[in-house]
């Protein structure tokens, strides 16, 4: 896919927007600093929060457009796509970038905690909305954080101090997250998650190489529901089928394995179809477009 910056690891950022490279696993970006920049259409290989005050509109999110809210946070993680391509304009942004690599979280509690912020996920369709106080805390994080990181070597004792504010920044983010959450009707909200995680884990767990696509009665049964009242309670929920959902979800996966370079016969394999035109029409139907097509966008 054309004008793509692969973010193999967090400092690929940083040189990007000719700020500072402090360690090999962790960046923090002060936009202000290096303000105006170009903008970036980014291929994730590293978990990510943008807080800002301001964001450029018409972002990309899981190759959804949308315009996130002044004084948010929008989060990222490995295999997602989101930014704005590179038009060769400059636009001036306040605020901070967090970037940090899986491979920190090795061997942690905090990696497997991870899949239980959900706010990373491409479901979390709404950017992280801060009140001032929590903007105040969560940035005077960032800049501690940058001084342990301009102040000290790369050591073991460094990256447990370094997983200590990644730890206490992701539960601010949890806590805004939850609020937000607080107003939706909450047994709707609880299978929706529940029903995301659900095809999340199918897919890395590999069972569509077994069980080919998910279905919605694999899916209710999992989940303890008759089909009908899965899709019921779906519909209340986004005003769409739980089987649209499901092919939302599926195209988003194959977006994210075109863009990592798989062929369209690669990516319809790995997602489970036993035929490539399968996935070609199924992905037309939710595009618009066929793959080749996307591709060559």
């Amino acid at each position: 896919m054309k004008n793509t910056l692969s973010l193999s690891d967090p400092n690929v950022y940083a040189r990007f927007l000719g700020a500072p490279v402090l360690h090999p696993l962790v960046t923090v970006i002060h936009y202000d600093e290096v303000s105006p920049i170009r903008s970036s259409l980014n291929r994730y290989g590293v978990y990510g929060l943008f807080i800002q005050r301001n964001f450029p509109k018409n972002l990309t999110y899981g190759m959804k457009m949308f315009d996130a809210p002044d004084g948010s946070i929008i989060a990222v993680e490995p295999g997602q796509i989101g930014g704005k391509e590179d038009n060769g304009e400059r636009i001036r942004i306040s605020g901070w970038a967090f970037l940090f690599s899986p491979e920190i979280l090795h061997g942690t509690d905090l990696e497997d905690r991870m899949k239980e912020y959900h706010f990373f996920s491409y479901f979390a369709t709404e950017s992280l909305k801060m009140e001032p106080a929590e903007w105040g805390r969560i940035t005077q994080l960032l800049v501690q954080l940058r001084h342990e990181l301009e102040e000290n070597d790369d050591s073991p004792a460094l990256r447990t101090v370094i997983l200590g504010y990644i730890r206490l920044i992701l539960e601010y983010c949890q806590r805004i997250y939850l609020r937000q959450l607080s107003g939706e009707d909450e047994a709707s909200s609880d299978l929706l998650k529940r029903f995301h995680q659900l095809l999340r884990d199918y897919y890395l767990d590999g069972r569509q190489m077994d069980l080919g696509v998910p279905t919605v009665q694999y899916c209710a049964s999992e989940l303890a529901y008759s089909a009908r009242y899965l899709g019921d309670v779906i519909h209340k929920a986004t005003g769409g089928t739980a089987i649209g959902y499901i092919h939302s979800f599926v195209t988003d996966q194959g977006k994210n394995l075109l863009m990592n370079g798989h062929n369209v016969n690669e990516t319809a394999h790995l997602l489970g179809f036993e035929f490539p035109h399968h996935f070609t029409r199924l992905f037309k139907r939710v595009t618009g477009v066929t793959p080749s097509e996307f591709l060559r966008k």
